[in-house]
């Protein structure tokens, strides 16, 4: 147990985790694209009259969006529960409030685009799906004016860390959560899955204009951004509980606080465990500092009020719908977490560690010990349509376009 501060102390914490819980089941979904010149495919600054700065100002008058400041600089956009921010490299993220249904949430991506699209033509702009610029490179973007990515930039020490902050994208989903033990394992599941998925969605093989030799280049920056706060959380243990991904996030260096608008750059000089235990420099803790520094700890699969899954490169083409529908199907459904459990008993945490660093560079045409990434994507999606489609769910249709995109890499590469 550690010590407890007047300001912040574990059950302060733990509290934070707890109060996630909740009855409804909806699934989150983010969504981020790349913006490139339509006739080069460089990628477009932030800064510039044609920039996205511009794009954003824009679009926020014609739709009646408000601007999110960081300072008196424009860093996204907010409409009630609705947020169109942008990454450091000026990646356009469109996050939408929790949805019942997948419907849903392609219903609210169609109606924002049928509006934003008109503005891209007017800049010469597409948004890009893809895991990682085509074109441009991390020395030609340059970051947004948001304090936190200086930070980061600053000090991250992963050799493709810079790649992962300017130059990649890809598609989150958020699920819901009943109770800790419904949390823990429902984050679990999601771990063991994190491989097969980002092998589904590899979309980054072009980099600097040329064909890397990897699927996904940016599963290969994120492998080498920073192994002290990404990776798997928990280390793909069983029965877990909310405090063995609390440990883990204390145990991790910090990078910075905020007091007073002011920034105090700790620089990984001390992990927030010891924070939380001695302070820094006069400094104590408070529940802001770990929201923040949770905020800055990159897990592929992370514990927030719900569970954050991260790992897939951003794709097109109806695709992307496929994502949440997999979710909804495996991790809202006890029977079908079962099943996924049962397909992986074999694989051993190193094993699902191996397939993890191999799949940037083969993606579905990873094995390890004779097991194939590939059959096991496709059982993921027999599980996880069949789950949706025993209850009636007309979700399960999303996953179909995966299920045939699978079977054509099959047979192109057969």
């Amino acid at each position: 147990m550690y010590y407890c501060k007047e300001k912040l102390c574990y059950d302060t914490i733990l509290k934070l985790y707890q109060k996630g819980c909740k009855e409804e089941q909806n699934i989150g979904f983010e969504y981020e694209r790349i913006p490139v010149n339509k006739e080069t495919y460089e990628t477009v600054s932030y800064y510039g009259i044609l920039g996205i700065c511009e794009l954003l100002k824009e679009y926020a008058a014609i739709d009646n969006w408000d601007y999110i400041l960081d300072g008196e600089e424009i860093i996204g956009l907010k409409k009630l529960h609705d947020t169109i921010t942008l990454e450091p490299g000026s990646q356009i993220e469109l996050s939408l409030e929790p949805q019942k249904t997948v419907s849903d949430l392609k219903y609210k991506v169609e109606r924002i685009n049928s509006t934003f699209n008109l503005l891209l033509d007017k800049y010469g702009i597409k948004l890009l799906n893809s895991g990682v610029s085509p074109v441009s490179t991390y020395k030609n973007i340059k970051l947004i004016p948001k304090k936190r990515y200086k930070y980061m930039a600053d000090y991250l020490w992963g050799i493709l860390s810079d790649v992962m902050m300017r130059e990649t994208a890809g598609i989150q989903v958020g699920i819901d959560f009943a109770s800790e033990e419904d949390a823990m394992a429902k984050l679990f599941t999601a771990n063991i899955m994190s491989p097969f998925m980002t092998a589904m969605y590899a979309n980054s093989s072009i980099r600097g204009g040329v064909d890397t030799g990897y699927k996904s280049f940016r599963a290969l920056a994120w492998l080498n951004t920073d192994n002290e706060r990404c990776g798997f959380a928990t280390k793909l243990k069983h029965d877990l509980l909310f405090n063995n991904y609390i440990d883990a996030v204390l145990a991790s260096p910090m990078i910075y606080i905020v007091r007073n608008d002011n920034i105090i750059y700790i620089n990984g000089k001390i992990t927030f465990k010891q924070f939380l235990e001695h302070g820094y420099m006069g400094y104590e803790p408070d529940i802001e500092d770990y929201k923040l520094h949770a905020n800055l700890f990159f897990p592929d699969i992370r514990l927030r009020q719900y569970i954050e899954i991260r790992n897939h490169d951003c794709i097109g083409g109806g695709l992307e719908y496929s994502i949440p529908a997999i979710y909804k199907g495996v991790l809202y459904n006890k029977d079908a977490i079962d099943e996924i459990g049962h397909l992986l008993k074999k694989l051993s945490a190193s094993d699902i560690e191996e397939f993890r660093y191999n799949v940037p560079r083969t993606a579905l045409d990873t094995k390890i010990k004779g097991i194939s990434a590939r059959d096991i994507a496709c059982e993921i999606l027999n599980i996880a349509y069949q789950s949706l489609n025993s209850k009636s769910d007309n979700d399960c249709k999303y996953i179909l376009p995966m299920m045939e995109h699978c079977k054509k890499i099959r047979i192109s590469n057969n």
